[in-house]
C-alpha cells in the first residue's frame, strides 16, 4: 500500500498491464480525436458538430488519469 497522504492509505488496483492498456486507449481516443477534429475543420462543418468530440476527448482524459492514478 501507498500511503496518499493526510493518513489514509491507498492501494494500486490494476497491474501494469491495465495501466498499459488504459494509456494505450486514451492516447487512441487522443488522435482519433484530433483526426476527427482536423476532418471536421477541413470539411467546413459548422461548430457545433464539433461538440460531439466532447466524448472521445473524455474517454481519453480517464485513459489517462487512471493510468496515472492506477486505477
Amino acid at each position: 500500500m501507498a500511503f496518499a497522504g493526510k493518513g489514509t492509505m491507498s492501494a494500486a488496483n490494476i497491474g501494469a498491464k491495465g495501466r498499459w492498456d488504459r494509456f494505450v486507449m486514451g492516447l487512441a481516443l487522443l488522435v482519433l480525436g484530433l483526426g476527427l477534429a482536423a476532418a471536421m475543420i477541413f470539411a467546413g462543418l459548422d461548430r457545433w458538430w464539433r461538440m460531439a468530440l466532447f466524448l472521445p476527448f473524455w474517454v481519453a482524459a480517464l485513459g489517462f488519469f487512471q493510468a496515472r492514478e492506477k486505477t
